[in-house]
């Protein structure tokens, strides 16, 4: 057997471990590391999924963007917006566990996504979640 073709398995069982690891990193890492994946930017966030979707709502609702299209399957949640001037905006709202959210944003089309703008969404997020996190606290 050629030595080359033994390779392959190795190389591709270590590309496995290193994805696998790049995930728990990426999750492990807390609210303020950030992904950023085919145009969405993509942030981990220790609240629950009711109080991240409910968040995402009432802050599309204050900054005038109406949801367009709400999809679920059960385990995610995704809302189609726009800007006022029109650009698109996608924010997809996962359950990793009963404690722990994932949210996705993508602002703009294929090839001409703005970083910026959802970054800048991400940030609001997570001004209202860490508020009513707090907000919790206070009353329990």
């Amino acid at each position: 057997m050629n030595p080359r073709w033994m390779l392959w398995p190795a190389v591709a069982a270590c590309a496995v471990m290193a994805g696998c690891a790049a995930v728990v990193l990426g999750t492990g890492a807390g609210a303020g590391a950030y992904s950023y994946v085919q145009g969405e930017l993509i942030r981990t966030y220790p609240a629950a999924y009711a109080d991240t979707m409910q968040a995402c709502l009432q802050l599309l609702e204050d900054l005038g963007m109406p949801v367009l299209e709400k999809r679920s399957d059960g385990e995610q949640t995704t809302l189609s917006s726009e800007r006022k001037d029109g650009t698109p905006v996608t924010i997809k709202v996962k359950i990793i566990s009963i404690d722990v959210t994932q949210v996705s944003v993508r602002t703009g089309v294929v090839g001409l996504w703005d970083r910026g703008a959802s970054a800048s969404l991400h940030d609001f997020l997570a001004a209202r979640l860490s508020v009513s996190a707090g907000a919790a606290g206070v009353r329990g």
